[in-house]
């Protein structure tokens, strides 16, 4: 997502995805991947930092914190579904944090680690065979017991729920095996490189059993997983709450009471929140405060380079709703991919990374970061910055300028900066870029319906390049919200997933890369800065690569 190659660039070498290295070294071992490279300099934990570095917060001190309290953590955005099959947002991952554990998880370094199971997976010579050990002795927070059998039910619902968006994260599963209670083994129909990365966020996230049996498609009003914390209550457009689980097996590192999420929009009053005392934990802080902040003693800025990314969505074909087939949509920006080309040539993404977020951010235009060990130049180069070539693609395409785009976008002042950077930068190309803002969870809606021509969105980002990938741009897939689809693609994407060897997987997502900017239905901005400020009043609250949350351990200082 830069004007150039991002080679070619001044983008900053990535303290953060040097995390990576062991953890998808980890997963390699087990489903034939590869590491994040450790190019990009070193990671530091603990307080502030300078502008180019990482800091990821470190665990609090059992001796440095007292017990009880309610942690209050002001929220840019309300998040949707608090079910693992069918969330979507960043925000609700920093809930499920505290709830809802996982298979696995990923640690400061983005090391894939067990969490529900006692070691990493087993895998037979063929690669079909997965076999994982679970914890003995679990209990979910409604006193059933976590076993072979709940993890069953929880991966078949990912994988049948007509709206699962963790289907395509779980690959060719065939079948499931529970020989005892403490083991599952999936049948695989092929080897699947992204299956321990995709067992260490949502879909790996296990449910009790008897709650999916009650509660169905209602799951959401009242979770039941296996965590620190269990779901208390949630108040639309305001909050959810919390409290500390009796039943969680490793209670004894729990020091809070509860937590709470209070969902405020600005940026602004995130801060003014944070240095009244209202709250203590402010996410997804502007660009615009972090010098202010920075100068404040009583709190600390963690910050990280993201995995993912931020883009734009360009509507091909989504007209049913996301998942169902692609359909023709009357439009040139749908139809042509020349009118598509034409608009990432009338970016400039460095410009618009320096000048919307102070340069805090890094111009980026490729799912795969270029810490990447799978990265290549294939899989970095970017159209450059050229509003001539725009107005030519736009003539060849017989659209007359000024063309008129809408694009639909959070109404978050950081997002609207953008959109407004945006709409001034590409009128020299030869588009009248219109924009409509709305609140977040309302766009995630219009998102899957396909209600939407051009849309401002991003992703968190995976360690394997695989998630950060398919699950977007691959027929069919959950998260699909384009409709778009290209079955040479599919074929590469499909065969990164089955192959073993880290030179093929380079090549393979290389070539993928090269066919996405022809096409240009996902168009790749910038990678973000994890910015998350924290009052000194509280110990032990962490913020990975990943950009999750965790605040399941934390706890106020004596």
């Amino acid at each position: 997502m830069t004007n150039l190659s991002v080679r070619d660039t001044n983008l900053p070498r990535r303290r953060v995805l040097r995390a990576a290295v062991a953890a998808a070294a980890v997963v390699c071992t087990v489903v034939a991947c590869s590491p994040v490279s450790n190019d990009e300099g070193g990671n530091q934990s603990g307080g502030d930092q300078s502008a180019g570095q990482d800091s990821f917060g470190t665990p609090a001190d059992p001796a440095a914190v007292k017990p009880g309290g309610k942690l209050v953590i002001a929220l840019s955005a309300e998040p949707d579904a608090l079910d693992p099959t069918l969330s979507r947002s960043l925000y609700s991952r920093y809930v499920f944090q505290a709830m809802c554990q996982k298979l696995y998880d990923v640690n400061e370094q983005a090391q894939v680690v067990p969490q529900l199971a006692t070691a990493l997976p087993t895998t037979s010579g063929d690669g079909r065979t997965v076999t994982i050990p679970l914890r003995p002795g679990v209990r979910f927070a409604d006193g059933t017991a976590f076993d072979s059998a709940a993890v069953k039910a929880t991966l078949q619902r990912h994988l049948t729920n007509a709206r699962s968006a963790r289907k395509s994260e779980l690959g060719p599963i065939d079948g499931i095996d529970t020989p005892d209670a403490q083991t599952v083994v999936l049948r695989l129909k092929q080897p699947f490189a992204p299956l321990l990365g995709a067992l260490a966020d949502r879909a790996g996230m296990i449910m009790s059993a008897q709650a999916l049996r009650t509660r169905g498609d209602d799951f959401a009003s009242a979770p039941v997983c296996v965590g620190p914390f269990k779901f208390a209550k949630r108040v639309p457009q305001n909050s959810i709450e919390v409290v500390r689980d009796p039943n969680y097996y490793d209670a004894s590192k729990v020091h809070l009471d509860a937590i709470s999420w209070r969902i405020l929009t600005d940026a602004s009053i995130r801060a003014a929140n944070l240095r009244s005392g209202d709250a203590q934990v402010a996410d997804s802080v502007s660009t615009q405060d972090v010098a202010s902040l920075r100068q404040d003693t009583a709190v600390s800025v963690l910050q990280s380079q993201s995995l993912g990314y931020q883009g734009l969505t360009i509507n091909v074909g989504n007209v049913d709703g996301v998942g169902t087939a692609p359909k023709p949509i009357n439009r040139p920006l749908a139809q042509n991919a020349k009118v598509r080309q034409a608009f990432e040539h009338a970016i400039d993404r460095k410009a618009l990374v320096d000048a919307v977020f102070n340069g805090l951010h890094a111009a980026a235009c490729s799912p795969i970061s270029p810490a990447s060990t799978f990265s290549s130049p294939e899989a970095q180069t970017c159209p450059a910055h050229d509003p001539a070539k725009a107005k030519q693609l736009l003539a060849e395409a017989g659209v007359q300028t000024p063309y008129a785009v809408t694009m639909l976008a959070s109404n978050t002042p950081d997002t609207l900066r953008l959109a407004q950077a945006l709409q001034s930068m590409v009128k020299d190309g030869g588009f009248d870029l219109k924009i409509n803002p709305v609140e977040y969870s309302s766009l995630l809606d219009e998102q899957d319906r396909g209600n939407f021509e051009l849309l401002q969105l991003g992703w968190s980002g995976r360690i394997d390049p695989d998630a950060n990938i398919t699950n977007f741009v691959g027929t069919g897939a959950s998260q699909n919200v384009a409709g778009y689809s290209n079955p040479q693609l599919d074929t590469l994407l499909t065969q990164a997933r089955q192959a073993g060897d880290v030179e093929e997987r380079r090549k393979l997502y290389g070539q993928a890369v090269t066919l996405l900017q022809q096409d240009d239905a996902l168009i790749y901005l910038y990678r973000q800065r994890n910015l998350t400020a924290v009052s000194k009043q509280i110990q032990g609250l962490q913020v990975y690569p990943d950009g999750v949350i965790r605040a399941a351990f934390a706890g106020f200082t004596k």
